[in-house]
């Protein structure tokens, strides 16, 4: 006899209704409210986990994906462990180009998901036939039974976060979200989450964030693809080489830059003020809204939606690693310390 018991069926009915999270001590001069939606409370530890499922049950419906079928994707860590996550559950293998630019955290914890993994040159053009971009289509096309994701050109990946993060974080603030702060890699975060709350508020202010060796801002304010923005840069997941579909850049108000350095540091300091052990690209947004707020753009009416888009752990070899930080000279600036307080009683 089968008892009631409460629990999920799966590891993928968690994904989903995240927190929205006070930022208290970090913002502690600055004027206005913040709050970080914290997408590391996730399954999959990142808001990737909302268009891999998403993406992966809409080509079911539609008849695209079959039993024993190969999903394939271009990942910088984050949307490939997600697939691979749903891959097993749901029965598909899984095939993934990363960027050598992914932390070796990342890398390894994709191996242990099951997925096979190709590392391709970080610093290449997005034509290479070494790219991330152009092994995932290559091998796409020669596998017969696959099935290409293509998050950078899939306008599913807005549909996604048009159909939840948005809605959450509209419930969640009861509709009083002044701004929204996001970054932008393939932007479907930033233009799904947007879609839907302009359409409940067009008032409601987006602010995308962008890195400094990527095309994104100077496309947004010109419409130009200016190949001589690019240049190599450390943060994972955030700006581009190339302009994705996925990114509708008439939703997004405006673009601002922040840097590799300042960005490691803050997310470090995320996790020592607020106790949320996030990621590279949580430190780049709360970043930019320090940059925001010494330029006058919130005031005491401001509420302020940061999203915090994955985990601290899948960068415990780059950012909280001191040695790391070292060898890209990020503690060369003044009064920053390491934050090494281990010692070995011997």
């Amino acid at each position: 006899m089968e008892h009631k018991i409460n629990a999920f069926n799966n590891v993928l009915e968690l994904i989903g209704n995240t927190p929205l999270i006070k930022l208290s001590k970090i913002t502690e001069y600055l004027t206005g409210n913040f709050y970080a939606k914290v997408e590391a409370f996730n399954p999959g530890h990142s808001t990737k986990d909302r268009i891999a499922l998403y993406i992966i049950e809409e080509a079911e419906r539609k008849g695209i994906l079959k039993p024993g079928d190969t999903i394939i994707e271009t990942t910088s860590g984050n949307t490939g462990f997600s697939l691979a996550m749903v891959s097993i559950v749901k029965g598909y293998d899984c095939i993934l180009a990363v960027s050598s630019k992914s932390s070796k955290d990342k890398i390894d914890m994709l191996r242990s998901m099951g997925a096979k993994v190709y590392v391709c040159p970080a610093n290449v053009s997005a034509d290479d036939p070494r790219s991330y971009y152009q092994v995932a289509k290559r091998m796409h096309e020669e596998m017969k039974g696959s099935v290409y994701i293509n998050q950078y050109f899939n306008d599913l990946n807005i549909e996604a976060h048009y159909k939840t993060t948005g809605p959450e974080i509209w419930k969640q603030t009861n509709g009083h979200i002044t701004h929204l702060i996001a970054c932008s890699g393939t932007g479907g975060t930033i233009s799904g989450t947007s879609r839907f709350l302009k359409e409940m508020n067009p008032n409601i202010k987006v602010i995308g964030v962008d890195a400094y060796g990527s095309v994104l801002k100077k496309y947004h304010e010109t419409k130009e693809f200016d190949p001589e923005e690019i240049y190599p840069y450390r943060i994972e997941g955030l700006g581009k080489n190339l302009i994705p579909t996925a990114t509708d850049f008439d939703i997004i108000d405006k673009f601002i830059k922040v840097t590799d350095e300042e960005s490691a540091h803050t997310a470090r300091e995320i996790s020592k003020t607020e106790g949320l052990f996030v990621g590279y690209t949580s430190g780049a947004v709360m970043q930019a809204i320090k940059q925001l707020a010494d330029e006058g753009e919130f005031d005491e009416n401001s509420n302020v939606i940061a999203i915090f888009p994955d985990h601290g752990s899948r960068y415990m070899s780059k950012v909280y690693s001191d040695e790391w930080m070292s060898e890209q000279g990020f503690f060369d600036s003044i009064n920053v310390e390491s934050t090494q307080q281990v010692e070995y009683i011997k």
